[in-house]
């Protein structure tokens, strides 16, 4: 379905290209024989908020943030060889924010192919709280005023920002048995689930918690920090979430907590999983909400093989004091037995054993925002 958000699913050979989002440019890293190595980097000194490899069309996307220009879009069918600049999603005149001012686009959080039935649809998920599509291939984009005019986005109480000034589109999941079926995920408001392309939304939040809100388990107001669904089993789906790591085999009809609320395995950005066993998934917890460093400054990767009933703490080749590091939302990603995660603090680590060990690919970066296996 996405990537992880990505619409990438495990395939017969490993990965060997991993694409890096960082706040100073795209950094490529290329498996030669056993060895990762950077080959190029591009978009030198730009910040890059997403980048996506499109599985049905082979094209990177990637979008860029630049505190002059704004945002921008760039796409290459040549992995990088050239690359075509695309004009963003635009909020037209009439949609309005909460405050009654017209919105802007202010950050690109996500863009999904459609899939094989659609093969020139792309969705792309924005800061204001904006899903944009386009049927065309990117040529045009076309806000979904389905969901920007649904009832609870203009409800302080149920569509807010968190850490961010508004609330923000940050993953988007194509149902593969039916690619008009799909879900989002918004950072304040919960999951939507759209069965007939974006033409109309329902709200998928029960068994999720809310504890900052009057009512933990209000319908709407929810903070995912980040879903994906499994591809061979497409109603069982994972958020990584403010306050805890949920599941469900039903499609999201109703949520479990299977927080580990004995270990690490609760707070945090980033979740992992195995699109062809349904109940494996693996985290990288922060401290808390307050505190958001690796637990006792030991970095560690939760793995749990039974559908978050117990979780273990992989920790070989990881540092195990004084790590400061914290990994966002999208900076994580597997792809057969091989993941790899980017930190804030511009290390990245490889693991090519389902996350049992690690190595270091780099501790030179830049604020690491996206990864993507390719």
């Amino acid at each position: 379905m996405r990537r992880q958000e990505s619409g990438v699913s495990d395939q017969n050979a490993g990965p060997t290209t991993l694409l890096i989002g960082t706040t100073k440019g795209l950094v490529v890293f290329k498996k030669k024989k056993t060895d990762w190595i950077l080959e190029e980097v591009h978009f030198l000194g730009m910040s890059i908020s997403f980048v996506y490899n499109d599985p049905v069309n082979q094209v990177w996307w990637v979008s860029i943030s630049h505190h002059h220009w704004g945002q921008q879009l760039q796409s290459s069918k040549d992995q990088g060889k050239t690359w075509k600049t695309i004009s963003p999603p635009q909020y037209p005149s009439h949609a309005i924010l909460q405050s009654g001012k017209p919105a802007t686009l202010k950050k690109i959080w996500s863009i999904q192919q459609g899939g094989q039935s659609y093969p020139n649809r792309i969705w792309i998920g924005t800061e204001p709280g904006g899903l944009f599509l386009s049927e065309d291939y990117g040529d045009t984009f076309q806000l979904v005023t389905s969901l920007w005019n649904h009832p609870s986005r203009m409800n302080r109480q149920q569509w807010f920002g968190t850490g961010r000034s508004g609330p923000y589109i940050h993953s988007i999941v194509i149902d593969p048995r039916m690619e008009s079926h799909l879900y989002i995920a918004v950072s304040c408001a919960g999951i939507f689930e759209s069965l007939d392309s974006g033409k109309s939304w329902k709200p998928k939040n029960k068994g999720l918690i809310a504890a900052y809100l009057p009512n933990p388990a209000a319908e709407i107001g929810h903070d995912p920090h980040l879903l994906l669904a499994c591809q061979s089993a497409p109603t069982v789906l994972w958020q990584q979430n403010h306050c805890g790591i949920f599941r469900t085999n039903n499609g999201g009809a109703v949520w479990e907590n299977v927080t580990d609320l004995q270990g690490l395995a609760n707070y945090g950005f980033a979740i992992a999983i195995d699109h062809q066993n349904p109940n494996r998934a693996w985290v990288i917890p922060a401290t808390s909400d307050e505190i958001r460093v690796a637990h006792h400054l030991a970095l560690a990767v939760c793995y749990t093989a039974d559908a978050g009933k117990t979780w273990q703490a992989y920790r070989t080749g990881l540092p195990q004091e004084n790590s400061f590091d914290i990994v966002f939302r999208h900076a994580f990603d597997r792809k057969e037995k091989t993941l790899a995660f980017g930190t804030t603090t511009g290390n990245v680590y490889l693991s090519e054993d389902d996350g049992k060990s690690w190595i270091p690919l780099t501790h030179t970066l830049s604020r690491i925002d996206c990864i993507s296996f390719v």
